[in-house]
């Protein structure tokens, strides 16, 4: 057995030194960057939920930081905003409005991601690509769920409101991250095995 595959990393976190620390570090700038991401945002004047980068800093601080730090981090974003943080998107806090269900999903789907991500999905492109899918999945299915208990609209106009404005972005996205965290494991020295 190699000194590599001895020490194998389970996530791009577990390689920064020192434990306590470095976790809550870690979430706490996790959740501060998905609050900044969700300023970055683009009201659609035909659907309540604005086209914002969320997706990506979820997806990316769930393969990143693992399924414990990357739900505890999107977590501490959700409760944080729940208490009247104003940093969902378009400057929100609370619940009471119709793509909260997407912020629920942040959650699952970091811990979803960070889970694959603990097993090495991550290390190359196309499971770069198939794990970042399976998160908007994830976070689709829930704030579309949402999205149509809010309005109360069937499933096809949920959709036509809360999914297909945002396939192209959701597709660059995983692109950008396809190649962010490949990238990242070859820089830290390791290869895909």
């Amino acid at each position: 057995m190699t000194a590599q595959a001895a020490h194998r990393p389970g996530v791009l976190a577990d390689l920064v030194p020192g434990a306590l620390i470095r976790d809550f570090v870690l979430v706490v700038g996790a959740a501060a960057l998905t609050g900044v991401a969700a300023q970055i945002a683009v009201p659609l004047p035909f659907t309540p939920v604005p086209l914002s980068l969320q997706t990506l800093t979820v997806l990316l601080a769930g393969a990143a930081l693992g399924p414990m730090r990357g739900g505890m981090a999107m977590l501490l974003y959700l409760v944080a905003g729940l208490v009247g943080v104003p940093w969902f998107s378009e400057q929100q806090s609370g619940w009471a409005f119709a793509s909260f269900g997407y912020i629920i999903g942040f959650v699952v789907a970091a811990i979803v991601v960070g889970a694959f991500a603990r097993r090495g999905t991550d290390r190359t492109v196309i499971g770069a690509v198939w794990l970042m899918a399976l998160g908007n999945l994830v976070i689709y299915a829930i704030g579309v769920t949402w999205l149509a208990s809010w309005l109360a609209v069937d499933l096809p106009t949920a959709l036509d409101y809360g999914v297909w404005p945002f396939l192209v972005g959701d597709a660059l996205k995983i692109a950008l991250a396809a190649g962010l965290l490949p990238a990242a494991w070859k820089l830290a020295g390791y290869r895909p095995t």
